[in-house]
């Protein structure tokens, strides 16, 4: 066990105490976590002073790394010290991320940094989706290496093939199809900016795959009933789960259209949401009152004051930032947990809005439009569960005619 310092205030960060320690309070922490915090602060400013650097010399990882060195306890990450370096940040004594390019001699980042901007302006894809792309191909661009440079004039399919067969095999359809879409943009873009000289996108193969083979599952009405039931009104945390459970298996939002649901996009005198979906393109939804009512009751009596930015659902820890896909989702489980529902992602929600229109009489062409689905064929899925309809389409099975004997 590593005994702890006992540090003075000197070093670089001398003078921002005050002012950090009012910037945590502000965003909601408690009093123990602002005196941890600030202890960090001293701590960084003795380990600058030690290695003779100035704030912009700051470095996280080797911080954290000498840190533990010392055998100090309880040790740290990255996540503890993003409070230090957001607010060394917003003082312009860091930079940030934002700001932080590619190296130029490092042409391979250069060229992902280039491409993902491309993915990102003239595609309109999502930060998700162009993380997927720009790591799925990385190794690729690292292959094409030549010294200081990239040799990618002189890609042929055989080099394609090869990447492929070399990292595709072992990994799951959706992995595969992942590299297989990827490698396909990354081509047609170098050849639509004269990069290679022949439109190699189309010798990628399909993976193969099959639309509609698999059934969706929706949450039965009476696990989504106590599911319901298991958020407590009583706190913040479950006067926000509830209005998030509701929105999604009420109106069929994904969880990314949840978290990035704003307080601009409720049109309480229309009775109405914007929803921000894929890509750039925004839906309009009606609001029913019951949703209505739990996103209200969560807004006056369970957002908290300190709450970061417009979004509607934030964060019950301090910094009360905005909820993220994966908290979204861990809501939801936690609340399957709760109800001894066993597993359930924030998905099978959607699948449950789609299924009960169903049930209640709705086309599929009027699902797809709730579901802001893009093709038909994304709603047709939905065709399998409606076992009343295909009661009436289904023929008899043929019976064997008996063989008579005298």
């Amino acid at each position: 066990m590593g005994k702890r310092r006992v540090i003075g205030a000197v070093g670089p960060l001398v003078g921002l105490e005050v002012g950090f320690r009012e910037r945590l309070v502000g965003l909601g922490y408690r009093s123990g976590t602002v005196a941890r915090h600030d202890r960090l602060l001293r701590e960084v400013s003795r380990w600058l002073i030690d290695h003779d650097r100035d704030v912009a010399g700051f470095v996280p990882g080797e911080f954290i790394a000498d840190r533990a060195l010392l055998g100090f306890t309880p040790r740290l990450t990255e996540a503890s010290l993003r409070p230090l370096v957001e607010f060394l940040v917003a003082r312009g004594l860091l930079p940030r991320p934002a700001d932080q390019t590619a190296d130029e001699s490092d042409a391979g980042a250069v060229l992902l940094e280039q491409f993902a901007r491309f993915l990102r302006d003239e595609r309109g894809l999502g930060d998700g989706t162009i993380a997927g792309y720009v790591g799925a191909v990385a190794p690729f661009v690292r292959s094409r290496r030549r010294g200081d440079g990239l040799d990618l004039g002189g890609i042929v399919a055989g080099d394609v093939f090869a990447f492929l067969t070399e990292v595709c095999p072992g990994r799951s359809r959706g992995g595969a199809s992942l590299i297989a879409s990827a490698m396909r943009s990354l081509l047609r873009w170098l050849f639509l900016t004269s990069v290679i000289g022949e439109p190699l996108a189309e010798v990628v193969p399909r993976v193969g795959s099959w639309k509609l083979a698999g059934l969706v599952e929706p949450v039965p009405n009476d696990d989504l009933a106590r599911m319901i039931e298991s958020c407590d009104g009583s706190t913040d945390a479950g006067r926000r789960d509830l209005a998030m459970l509701l929105v999604l298996s009420r109106l069929g939002l994904r969880s990314g259209e949840v978290a990035g649901l704003g307080l601009d996009d409720i049109d309480w005198r229309a009775g109405e949401l914007i929803v921000r979906g894929k890509g750039p393109k925004d839906s309009r939804l009606p609001l029913p009152a019951d949703v209505g009512e739990a996103i209200a009751n969560y807004l006056r009596h369970g957002r908290p004051v300190s709450a970061q930015g417009r979004m509607v659902f934030v964060r019950v820890q301090a910094p009360h930032r905005e909820m993220t896909n994966r908290g979204v989702t861990q809501a939801v489980f936690a609340a399957g947990q709760r109800a001894g529902c066993g597993t359930v992602r924030a998905h099978r929600l959607r699948h449950t809005a789609a299924t009960r229109m169903l049930a209640a009489g709705g086309s599929l062409f009027e699902i797809g439009e709730v579901l802001r689905h893009q093709r038909p064929v994304t709603t047709a899925i939905y065709a399998k569960v409606d076992l009343v309809r295909l009661r009436m389409i289904v023929r008899p099975w043929p019976q064997p005619e008996l063989a008579v004997t005298s």
